[in-house]
């Protein structure tokens, strides 16, 4: 009997990850070794786990995800002014770096640099993906059911 995608299956599967405007990799198991996930288990943002179920083991599918879906919209309030003090001076600051920030509750909070001069730095901390439109390419290698625990 073949096994159909569903609540708690357990999915070996490979994925890619595309801009779906230029078709860039953003990130794909294809050239890897596959993804393994459990339906349902909160690793993989429901609306792409939606377009997983009802697959069986050999099945590909390519599916466009709208930024709602994905990752959300770009905030430009996530764009935030820092005071150039606040980095240690020796951070030679570039756009595109990548820095680190905890919030209140002590959790770790990456952002982007997107601008700076002498006195402020321009932080982003929309996720990178935020106002992308995705391509999600999926091959099903196998379906089990999830182990009870």
């Amino acid at each position: 009997m073949t096994l159909v995608i569903g609540p708690k299956c357990k999915v070996k599967l490979h994925f890619a990850l595309k801009l779906a405007e230029t078709g860039e990799v953003v990130d794909s198991t294809f050239e890897r070794t596959p993804a393994l996930l459990i339906i349902g288990d909160g690793n993989l943002p429901a609306p792409f786990e939606a377009t997983l179920l009802g697959l069986q083991a050999g099945d590909r599918r390519v599916t466009q995800i709208a930024p709602k879906d994905g990752f959300g919209q770009h905030n430009p309030s996530n764009v935030q002014s820092i005071s150039r003090d606040q980095f240690d001076a020796s951070v030679a600051l570039s756009e595109g770096l990548v820095v680190s920030f905890q919030d209140a509750a002590k959790t770790e909070l990456p952002g982007v640099v997107v601008g700076f001069d002498e006195t402020t730095v321009q932080v982003d901390f929309n996720h990178p993906l935020a106002g992308r439109d995705l391509e999600f390419e999926v091959e099903i290698l196998d379906v089990m059911p999830a182990e009870v625990h």
